[in-house]
């Protein structure tokens, strides 16, 4: 049975009145409904005034920087009512992340609070903590993890914070104490079958990756790669090697682990591309393999991973662009979306890992054979 028209546009003032601004697009999926049914309710709603129609989004009649969250009774410890936002300092990629998740939440009239994690193990564990003293009411965190055993010494006290808490771009260990935590994050091993896709497609057989190795994202990607490349009949070599000497938690060299001359392992290997994460690793290997007079795309096509500085090379490089400002948006609205269940009393619902796949911005450093 279809549902009253006025019970539904009661839902959807209930909506907003509850979280601030909403997207017209999350109102119709929460009600079931078509973005054009929801964006006609809207409009009807915004002349009766009971609401305020902005671009794609609906807002409560009230003030406009009015917290789209009911604010917490006197006394809880979410008083000072602010969304701490925890990201490690240094890192471009997530700062776009960043910027995604702030919009949001801004938007709804959100007090953020930034933390900027200096580069140590265990960083973000003493900002997390000022935070909640200070009265914060919920995290968005993505905590640097330059290693595995960095990665698991901070499941424990994360899994306890005590206030709704979404991951940004991170994905716990399966069977953690964070695997049934909220998480937004990229496809990492979609991104890395576009890169290998891509190039196989251009008659590449031979390819290297050099990566980087200190970051959950970085051992995502050398996984999936070494995955997709066994897995892919067309591929007749590949190796995995690291990107730079500051690409790896510790000592490079003392691990053994001394990124090699690329260009001499493309000969060694006889490979005709390359897949280079971060983008700043990949455009300096650019700049070392055009001095050792491998010419790209021409010698070698070379696709990196992150998109954040790629463009700018004196070759554009062809790039796999994780969703960053995307993720960040994503994670705040699922965050608004636990406080608002919180501030209602209504029992919290299954946990959600979110995926978005990333995308391939070609350019002009692939070319076919």
């Amino acid at each position: 049975m279809r549902e009253p028209v006025e019970l539904r546009r009661q839902r959807i003032l209930a909506v907003v009145e509850a979280r601030g601004a909403v997207k017209v697009s999350t109102l119709a999926a929460e009600l079931e409904v078509s973005v054009v049914t929801v964006r006609r309710d809207v409009e009807e709603l915004a002349q009766e005034g009971r609401l305020r129609r902005g671009h794609g989004v609906a807002r409560p009649v009230a003030a406009e920087h009015e917290p789209s969250v009911p604010a917490p009774r006197a006394g809880s410890p979410a008083t000072a009512g602010a969304v701490a936002l925890v990201v490690p300092e240094r890192h471009s990629y997530l700062y776009e992340t960043l910027h995604g998740a702030r919009t949001v939440l801004e938007e709804a009239g959100m007090r953020v609070a930034l933390h900027i994690a200096p580069q140590a193990d265990g960083a973000e564990r003493h900002l997390v903590d000022a935070a909640l003293a200070a009265g914060a009411r919920g995290l968005l965190i993505a905590p640097r993890w330059r290693s595995a055993p960095a990665e698991e010494a901070d499941y424990g006290w994360l899994a306890d914070a005590g206030v709704p808490t979404v991951l940004m771009e991170r994905r716990p260990r399966p069977g953690s104490a964070l695997h049934a935590l909220d998480s937004v994050c990229s496809d990492h091993w979609y991104g890395t079958h576009l890169a290998v896709a891509h190039l196989i497609a251009l008659g590449h057989r031979r390819i290297v990756l050099a990566a980087r190795d200190d970051s959950p994202t970085a051992r995502s990607i050398r996984a999936a790669f070494a995955d997709i490349a066994a897995g892919r009949p067309e591929v007749e070599d590949w190796s995995v090697v690291l990107s730079s000497p500051a690409a790896a938690p510790g000592p490079a060299a003392a691990a053994g682990r001394t990124p090699p001359d690329l260009a001499a392992l493309l000969r060694e290997r006889g490979a005709t591309c390359a897949v280079l994460h971060g983008d700043v690793d990949a455009l300096m290997l650019v700049q070392r393999l055009a001095e050792d007079g491998v010419r790209v795309p021409a010698d070698c096509s070379v696709v990196a991973y992150d998109d954040v500085v790629a463009a700018l090379g004196g070759t554009p490089l062809t790039a796999v662009a994780p969703p960053k400002a995307e993720i960040g948006r994503a994670a705040a609205e699922l965050l608004l979306h636990r406080l608002a269940d919180a501030a209602s009393g209504i029992p919290a619902g299954p946990v959600r890992r979110i995926e978005l796949l990333p995308g391939l911005k070609v350019r002009g450093s692939t070319r076919a054979l």
